[in-house]
């Protein structure tokens, strides 16, 4: 066992003496050492029961025979981070907190992991880590929020964002919003529609990193604390067979979760965290690419209108059969002989697994859309690649065409939007938010909230940033390369007419190359007052086609 390197031998003698200091018993010294990650923090919704289930993991794992040694991370929430200073901190959380899992691992020889994530970058940050260590791990998803209730609806917390437009045009009343803001987040869990954190928790089960049904637990069901503890005794077996993270997050396993993703239209920033946790396996064969998002979802219809792309919620999905039920639905178009957490194939997991509301997930011959929920575009403004979530693009506005409206930060945006400033047919375009230009690629959810909760219908946003998980409408992100490392998007002008059209997978500017280039050549950059490490991390940072990793 690792742990022997710290518990074994005449030399050990003084480690054994600060482990004594923590209670460990003579036996205890002979059992394998897990170490729990729990990222439990009070001011995150999709953290605050974090230390219950961390108690059942630890309780599963001493029932097992293990010895249970809980550390924490951090946790950033996207939602109160939102608009303001705290968002650079966003994206760039997601490398400190892999870096803590993998140092806190490593410095004391845990034989394997159990991790407890629900929120953004939570997940991805810990997957990351596991790759990296390559010990027996598994994972905890925290599980979804239950929605809200508001005028008989369900709501979330992007109604709540939607609502602030709403008001500003006269939609909706203040006193109506005060209303929706004290019911749209109920309590524990990750927010209760198919955002990021839910999205990262359905691709984790699907590529068979969490036990069977956990991405769609609810934090406050009983069900939850069973997969905790079922994770705690799970990770002792997984650590007598040997089966590892690279031996599970196989490329047929990241391909699966891809095809999940876009059967289910989840957000963007899977584009983003999928290929930063594969970078960490490229020893071992890995290989993503933005080209395999667009390649898949030529494939893979989007059979599930989960909010932000529809009505239905996360408690919906649950109860309609879960990532199992989903699975099963697309299992002739995946790889299902791989190897997963559970011990078993995903073929015998999702065996009996039933669709048991075909209104929530659709079937093959009766999809939302008949490509997946994500598409990929290229083009004169985006020669590496850009993402947007076709799934919640409404059919009139898969073309379009008119003039950029350009800003170099997402404020400059918001302040337009809200002054009134905003015509139909307008491009928004905002730039220098991507990871090297934000830094850190912040999220724009609150012009795309603005533009929707005001009425704005044939807007369209594309943005070297990115969006939110909530984010609805012809928004497009990711364009690569960025306007901070002199990307296309930083020679547009007010009045240049761009080009959209998402089902032939193209984003271009209507202008020759020649007078983009003579344009890039006179333009610059803003300069922006950056302290801390995101000095460092600007440094660092790949660019999105990427993954917004660090090298």
């Amino acid at each position: 066992m690792r742990s022997d390197s710290i518990k074994k031998g005449l030399q050990r003698a003084p480690h054994r003496s600060l482990l004594r200091a923590c209670g460990v018993t003579d036996e205890e010294m002979d059992n394998p050492f897990i170490g729990v990650a729990n990222s439990f923090t009070d001011i995150v919704p999709g953290h605050i029961h974090l230390n219950k289930l961390a108690g059942g993991v630890k309780l599963g794992i001493s029932k097992a025979g293990g010895v249970p040694f809980e550390f924490n991370t951090m946790a950033i929430c996207d939602g109160i981070a939102m608009n303001h200073e705290g968002m650079h901190y966003s994206l760039a959380s997601r490398e400190i907190i892999a870096d803590t899992v993998e140092s806190m691992a490593q410095a004391h020889q845990f034989d394997a992991l159990v991790l407890l994530p629900t929120c953004d970058k939570v997940v991805p940050g810990m997957l990351m880590a596991a790759a990296r260590l390559d010990i027996p791990s598994i994972v905890v998803t925290g599980g979804p929020m239950l929605p809200g209730r508001f005028q008989g609806k369900s709501v979330d917390f992007i109604n709540v964002s939607e609502g602030v437009g709403a008001v500003l045009s006269g939609k909706m009343s203040q006193e109506e919003l005060d209303e929706l803001e004290r019911c749209a987040c109920p309590g524990a869990g990750s927010c209760a529609g198919l955002f990021t954190a839910n999205t990262m928790a359905c691709l984790t089960e699907a590529m068979g990193m969490s036990l069977t049904g956990c991405a769609t637990a609810h934090a406050v069901s009983s069900k939850k604390m069973q997969i905790a503890k079922a994770s705690g005794r799970k990770i002792i077996e997984l650590l007598n067979k040997n089966i590892t993270p690279s031996k599970i997050m196989t490329q047929e396993a990241f391909e699966n979760a891809i095809a999940v993703d876009l059967a289910l239209g989840g957000s963007t920033n899977t584009t983003l965290h999928i290929p930063a946790i594969a970078s960490e396996l490229e020893e071992k064969g890995v290989n993503i690419s933005l080209e395999i998002f667009d390649k898949l979802s030529k494939i893979i219809p989007h059979i599930t209108a989960i909010s932000p792309s529809g009505h239905h919620t996360m408690l919906d999905l649950d109860r309609a059969g879960g990532i199992p039920a989903v699975l099963k639905v697309i299992e002739n178009k995946i790889s299902s002989d791989v190897i997963t957490s559970t011990g078993k194939s995903l073929k015998e997991n999702i065996k009996d697994a039933k669709v048991l509301d075909d209104s929530v997930i659709r079937p093959l011959d009766d999809p939302i859309h008949k490509e997946g929920g994500i598409a990929i575009l290229k083009g004169n403004l985006a020669p590496k690649g850009s993402v947007v979530k076709q799934g919640a693009v409404d059919a009139g506005m898969m073309k379009h065409e008119g003039p950029a409206r350009v800003f170099n930060s997402e404020e400059e945006c918001v302040d337009a939007i809200l002054e009134g400033k905003i015509q139909e047919g307008d491009v928004i375009v905002i730039r220098y938010e991507g990871p090297k230009g934000g830094p850190g690629m912040r999220e724009m959810l609150n012009p795309t909230s603005a533009i929707s909760g005001m009425g704005i219908k044939s807007v369209a946003l594309i943005t070297d940033g990115r969006f939110s998980g909530g984010t609805r409408g012809p928004c497009i992100g990711h364009i690569s390369p960025e306007a901070m490392v002199g990307g296309r998007i930083a020679a547009l002008k007010d009045g240049d007419i761009i080009k959209i059209d998402i089902s032939n997978r193209k984003l271009d500017v209507l202008l020759s190359d020649k007078d983009i280039k003579d344009r890039l050549e006179n333009i610059v950059s803003p300069e922006k007052k950056i302290k801390g490490w995101l000095l460092r991390y600007r440094k660092m940072v790949s660019s999105a086609d990427k993954g917004a990793i660090l090298r």
